[in-house]
């Protein structure tokens, strides 16, 4: 089945929508309680001035709301799908393997939020100037794009599998 992007948000998988979903319903309810305690014991501790838990767990309130701002606007502009196809064609949910600027590289191409957190692998957006470029793409394809800075960059796919991670 061949899957499409969402001009407007991040392609992702059914497993990495509900596992982000999850998240945001611990952060936004159990997590969300949890510092609110945090909060009202480090102020029964008196000055809050000097308050170093006060004043970490209000840093860690702050980016719980940010992170649950984040995974808000993700969840609810996320176009989900299926894995893409194992045909050998460049789209968000592959990993890709290119040569870069005679660099051989591995990546993921899509949303970081597809890997799980625990992956150190890398992630390239669909809608960046490499991302946009070898979308469509196949294994074989040289092709090359625009950087940032202006230079042109070469480009070989080497191969584009179904990210199974």
């Amino acid at each position: 089945m061949s899957t499409t992007t969402h001009q407007g948000g991040a392609w992702l998988t059914q497993e990495a929508y509900d596992r982000l979903k999850g998240e945001l319903d611990h952060l936004s309810g159990p997590g969300r309680h949890e510092i609110v305690e945090k909060i009202e014991a480090a102020r029964q501790e008196g000055d809050l001035k000097e308050n170093g838990g006060y004043h970490a767990a209000k840093e860690e309130q702050g980016k719980i709301e940010a992170r649950i701002r984040q995974l808000t606007d993700l969840l609810r502009n996320a176009q989900v799908g299926e894995k893409p196809a194992d045909d050998g064609v460049v789209e968000p949910g592959m990993l890709v393997v290119a040569k870069i600027a005679g660099e051989e590289e591995h990546f993921l191409l899509g949303s970081r939020e597809i890997a799980d957190a625990g992956t150190d692998i890398d992630v390239f957006s669909d809608k960046s100037p490499l991302g946009s470029a070898i979308v469509g793409h196949k294994a074989g394809d040289k092709l090359s794009y625009t950087a940032p800075n202006g230079k042109d960059i070469a480009v070989e796919i080497i191969s584009a599998t179904p990210y199974n991670g």
